[in-house]
């Protein structure tokens, strides 16, 4: 039987362009958007169901690994293999889109896993608590080494966007980069979530056997509480955001010992920590 052809970041569709002169049809591209579930086994145990996003497909073994890393559920070194699964039962086309992490031996994965990010709005949780367990997930320490100054800081948005290949073709993807104190972009990924382009940049440190740990996580647009989360549970010493933070986001990132710039561009930056 003929695998099915693993779908591209981007399709093409055919608009019509409206202006106040005329009207232009013409071939476009829309970010692509499918669903991706992530299996996780543990030891010897079957793999199982551990979450479900939509993402832009691309990097998804990286997205994998750098989401069971920012949810606190293995350490960076605990992730022995990704691969996408090939159960009888799959469609092909389901095929594209579950993968299972395989853990080392010894790894124990909990029996249940509520993202802390989840619970910020539900009945008895207020932001302390969720500050308490969003550092609980750390499984790195905090970054002790340098992080980058405000002159720095303002060049990172546009050097993040030069490499923002899918957005300058659909304008619809979120962008994640990970870059040093000197402001040298080390990795970037895009996708139509934000958390998942997080979690790809991650994740592409993890796979490569090095350390997520960075001095700084450049953002695309705005600063959520589960990015921050994120970054505190990967050891980033910084958070470069082109838009604003909210309050919990500037609050964990106080106690994660984060510095947190907003609404950063080349003539200012504003720094909440």
């Amino acid at each position: 039987m003929q695998r099915a052809r693993r779908p591209g970041p981007s399709v093409r569709t055919r608009v019509v362009e409206h202006t106040v002169d005329s009207e232009v049809a013409r071939e476009d591209r829309l970010v692509t958007e499918e669903p991706l579930e992530i299996r996780v086994r543990a030891g010897r145990l079957e793999p199982r169901r551990a979450w479900v996003t939509m993402r832009t497909p691309g990097h998804d073994f990286e997205l994998a690994a750098g989401w069971l890393v920012n949810e606190g559920l293995a350490a960076p070194d605990a992730v022995t293999q990704v691969a996408y699964c090939t159960d009888a039962d799959l469609t092909p086309d389901q095929e594209l889109n579950v993968v299972t992490v395989s853990l080392a031996a010894g790894t124990d994965l909990p029996h249940r896993h509520v993202a802390a990010s989840a619970g910020s709005s539900a009945c008895g949780v207020c932001g302390k608590d969720s500050v308490a367990d969003a550092l609980a997930t750390r499984t790195a320490p905090p970054w002790s080494g340098r992080r980058p100054d405000a002159e720095v800081v303002r060049r990172l948005p546009e050097a993040l966007r030069e490499r923002q290949v899918l957005f300058a073709r659909t304008g619809g993807v979120h962008a994640a980069g990970l870059a040093d104190a000197d402001g040298t972009i080390l990795v970037v990924r895009e996708d139509v979530g934000r958390h998942n382009a997080v979690d790809k940049v991650v994740g592409s440190r993890v796979l490569a056997g090095e350390s997520p740990a960075a001095a700084c996580l450049v953002l695309s647009g705005r600063v959520g509480f589960e990015l921050v989360q994120k970054a505190a549970a990967s050891g980033i010493g910084a958070i470069v955001a082109v838009g604003a933070p909210t309050s919990l986001a500037a609050q964990l990132a106080g106690e994660a010992g984060i510095h947190l710039w907003g609404f950063t561009s080349a003539g200012r930056s504003v720094n909440y920590t």
